[in-house]
């Protein structure tokens, strides 16, 4: 049995800031097997049901229309949902203003992006760069605010994170750093249609998108006895309790290729694997199968990837506080960098337009090659 709070078939996430955003997929291209029936895949969809409460001793779940359901096993996939605006930003429940995390999300901004459009972007992060660049591409008007010194600077180095800046105002977005929104004013109809910035400045506006990160979805869980701390935290196998364990952006575990470093990874590519990964970890504790059992922990190399405009941003394994410089130039906005730690060790490869380094930068993760090596494989 399957149990998902929205009413859409299992859908594909990653399109919505960009394909589905710009016109080039409908939502029937983004269906996950869109021709299956889940008849003849033996399980029960239970689409539009919120899971709101968690019984680890007694193995059940209660659903948000009453329903209480027991299980053997359980996987908790329960994502994140995004940060809101304040209140005392002003916008609340105004109209014209948008976060992007759903298929409906994406339909109703969709539906604001026109040509003409003035479109403010509050984060420069993956999500708000994306839709930066999307809106751009569609005709709008765009500023893009972020309150750090460069865009993704809890990601990459100040230099890269600069790049992304320079990409976006070299197509025409208005990019703004060391700024916050203050407040947004709205019309008498109830449109926001101002936004007053932290600096003091007045930005005029018909559409704002807010891309401030993210929050585990673990409300649901107070009170189960499973630990909550930014994520639902599980062994290195992604168990969380007997019976229990979890998978995609709720889960917070050990990953071992980073020495047991605790992580949580909001990325599709790591939510696919460890589905798959926790799917037959759930097996294993229900059968006390020790065949089934996975002979590894979960210790994958994170994987990410962004399209921006003609640019495609890879970003492997976990970025550092040191980079070094591979190939190509920065300014050229094609190159290719690795992070090492303290030992000179690789522990991320961050590649612009460079696909087959970054599919090599993986496997240098991976391996734990030094630097030298990485000169050798990626210069």
């Amino acid at each position: 049995m399957v149990i998902g709070d929205e009413p859409h078939r299992p859908y594909d996430r990653p399109p919505l800031s960009k394909e589905f955003l710009t016109g080039p997929y409908d939502e029937d291209r983004l269906l996950l097997r869109p021709t299956a029936d889940p008849a003849n895949l033996d399980f029960t969809l239970k689409l539009g049901r919120k899971a709101i409460e968690l019984d680890v001793e007694q193995g059940r779940v209660m659903l948000d229309d009453g329903e209480v359901i027991t299980y053997e096993g359980l996987v908790i996939a329960t994502g994140a949902q995004p940060r809101r605006l304040p209140a005392s930003a002003g916008a609340e429940g105004a109209s014209g203003l948008h976060v992007l995390r759903s298929l409906d999300d994406a339909r109703s901004l969709r539906e604001d992006l026109h040509p003409g459009k003035r479109v403010l972007v509050v984060g420069a992060g993956f999500i708000g760069a994306e839709v930066a660049a999307s809106a751009r591409q569609m005709g709008c008007e765009v500023t893009l605010i972020d309150l750090a010194s460069a865009p993704l600077d809890r990601v990459l180095d100040s230099a890269s994170g600069m790049a992304i800046a320079d990409l976006h105002r070299s197509n025409g977005v208005d990019v703004r750093l060391e700024v916050a929104l203050d407040h947004v004013e709205v019309d008498e109809g109830g449109r926001v249609k101002r936004s007053v910035l932290s600096s003091g400045d007045v930005v005029a506006i018909d559409t704002v998108v807010v891309g401030i990160g993210v929050v585990p979805n673990t409300g649901w869980l107070s009170g189960s006895g499973l630990t909550v701390d930014d994520g639902v935290v599980a062994d290195e196998t992604c168990l969380a309790a007997p019976r229990v364990v979890v998978a995609g952006d709720v889960a917070k575990w050990p990953n071992r290729s980073f020495g047991g470093r605790m992580m949580r990874v909001e990325q599709w590519d790591n939510a696919i694997d460890q589905g798959g990964y926790a799917g037959r970890r759930i097996v294993a504790a229900i059968k006390g199968d020790a065949l089934a059992t996975p002979v590894e922990p979960y210790a994958p190399i994170p994987w990410f990837w962004s399209d921006q405009y003609d640019r495609k941003i890879q970003l492997a394994g976990m970025p550092t506080e040191r980079a070094e410089l591979m190939q190509g130039a920065v300014a050229d906005r094609q190159f290719v960098k690795a992070f090492l730690d303290e030992d000179d060790v690789v522990q991320g490869v961050l590649c612009w337009n460079r696909p087959r380094q970054a599919v090599l930068g993986r496997q240098l993760v991976a391996a734990g090659e030094s630097v030298a090596a990485a000169r050798e494989r990626l210069g």
